[in-house]
């Protein structure tokens, strides 16, 4: 693990530990932002073909007709998911040592799975918040210890939607969710807002959180599109839980482990 553990201090580790998530500031370069955007574009733009298997969700009021849709129709797109898995430029970020390397010691394993990737869009004026809500209780995997790579292709501030966070909160387990239009969230019963940090970023910086840590995001009220990607990895050595059979998770590290996802 020597060098897993050079990306990652043990100051930057403790962090991690205590707060549960760690901010990097320049994971991947301006170029290599631009690349990712060049590829998503043309997806939502119809410059290529959708790969099969590659999910669509469109943003639920333009869906339902409450507003109208936009002259292209890729700007309604609220979520793109499995990019990484069917997108060979994805496919490279989900598997660059900057972050894989990251995630095995945050983790604590070498071996490593992907368990999911989608990229998360907040049109400009139209993008929806999303409720403070933990990961791992909509998951099917034990133990409730993922790791997410949260990483925006263009500036995300509080105004557009940065990630907002409660520090430490991952460490209360899992918290009640309830339903809510559109969306599952927390009941502010259950935490204090005034508890809430705002988590601003760069293009290519990136948040590495834990699955229990309470988060959300504000609705976009900018000119300015906040377009991000999240990447939620796993322990080989991790279960599987959910009903049968068992998805053919992609393996990013190291190997598989009888038992395991």
């Amino acid at each position: 693990m020597a060098e897993t553990k050079s990306l990652v201090t043990a100051e930057e580790k403790a962090f991690y530990d205590e707060n549960g998530y760690l901010l990097v500031k320049g994971v991947v370069s301006e170029a290599g932002i631009a690349s990712l955007v060049e590829r998503l574009e043309a997806y939502m733009y119809d410059r290529m073909s959708i790969p099969d298997g590659i999910r669509i969700q469109v943003e639920p009021r333009v869906e339902r007709g409450e507003l109208p849709w936009p002259e292209q129709r890729g700007d309604a797109y609220r979520k793109m998911d499995q990019l990484v898995l069917y997108d060979d430029v994805f496919r490279a970020l989900g598997m660059r040592p900057e972050i894989v390397e990251r995630m095995q010691t945050l983790i604590g394993s070498r071996n490593l799975k992907l368990f999911r990737d989608a990229v998360l869009m907040k049109p400009a004026q139209v993008g929806s918040a999303k409720g403070m809500h933990q990961d791992s209780p909509y998951w099917p995997i034990e133990p409730m210890a993922l790791s997410s790579c949260w990483m925006p292709f263009e500036p995300a501030t509080p105004e557009n939607g940065c990630i907002t966070a409660i520090p430490g909160s991952h460490k209360r387990g899992a918290v009640p969710h309830e339903r809510v239009p559109d969306d599952y969230i927390i009941n502010e019963a259950n935490y204090d807002p005034n508890d809430v940090v705002a988590i601003p970023m760069e293009a290519g910086d990136g948040l590495f959180f834990h699955s229990l840590l309470l988060h959300g995001t504000a609705p976009n009220l900018t000119a300015q599109s906040r377009r991000a990607i999240t990447m939620s990895y796993m322990a080989t050595e991790f279960r599987y839980t959910g009903q049968p059979p068992k998805p053919d998770y992609l393996r990013i590290s190291g190997r598989d482990v009888p038992g395991g996802v």
